[in-house]
């Protein structure tokens, strides 16, 4: 089968709103788009993690993708469900259990007071299994290969809502949060702070600063769907 040839710019620049699929990569959206769109000039503002659904910003074409970083910088949604008792070392559903801890009794009352702890500016862990590049080298490259890495910190600013405790082991949240946020840290931090360990095996983000998922292209549809489809939903810069 013959590939899309590639043009500078055959589908208009601007942004496309893609709701990913669990079990893609951002990397792999990208790719889409541009077998679709016929263009290799196509970026993202924000990796999703492959269990990950909901919000990607694709950029489309030069004057897109030159602004990058302006579009990373935005405050992020996300909700998010995390399972305690057991700990992974990517801090997600998809990673390796590396410990389990006793749970001890909670109530709504004590998932409160510990998301309040955990509110405003918080110094998070960054996951070993991450994008973040150390020398060059994205982190999750390094911990596949198994390479021991010193543990990295930033600062991120965070709001809790919608936090519920629906049984002993199970916390749902929806957080707003700035740039460089790891809902997977908060989760890592939130079942420390209730005296056991944890991880996520649910997340969705549904907004980047003013762009709402709901607005987005199904990405399981990205397969099937030709330029003119994704060109209507394009918004120009």
């Amino acid at each position: 089968m013959l590939s899309t040839p590639y043009s500078d710019s055959p589908a208009p620049g601007g942004l496309l709103l893609i709701d990913k699929p669990q079990d893609f990569t951002s990397h792999d959206i990208v790719a889409l788009c541009r077998r679709v769109c016929g263009t290799k000039k196509i970026g993202h503002s924000g990796t999703l993690d492959p269990m990950a659904t909901g919000l990607l910003l694709v950029l489309i074409g030069r004057q897109a993708t030159k602004q990058q970083d302006q579009f990373l910088k935005l405050s992020k949604v996300y909700s998010a469900t995390l399972t305690l008792g057991q700990e992974t070392d990517s801090w997600d559903a998809y990673g390796t259990v590396t410990r389990q801890l006793p749970i001890p009794p909670l109530t709504q009352t004590d998932v409160e007071k510990a998301t309040h702890k955990l509110s405003g500016t918080v110094t998070q862990p960054i996951p070993f299994f991450s994008a973040k590049k150390v020398n060059g080298h994205p982190m999750y490259a390094l911990a596949r290969q198994g390479m021991v890495q010193e543990r990295k910190y930033n600062q991120v600013t965070i709001t809790w809502q919608d936090v519920h405790l629906l049984d002993e082991k199970t916390i749902t949240f929806t957080v707003h949060c700035s740039c460089g946020t790891y809902v997977r840290s908060l989760g890592y931090l939130l079942a420390q702070a209730l005296g056991t360990c944890g991880h996520l095996t649910a997340l969705r983000r549904h907004q980047i600063g003013p762009y709402d998922v709901t607005d987005a292209f199904d990405g399981t549809q990205l397969k099937r769907a030709n330029a003119a489809q994704l060109c209507t939903r394009i918004i120009p810069l």
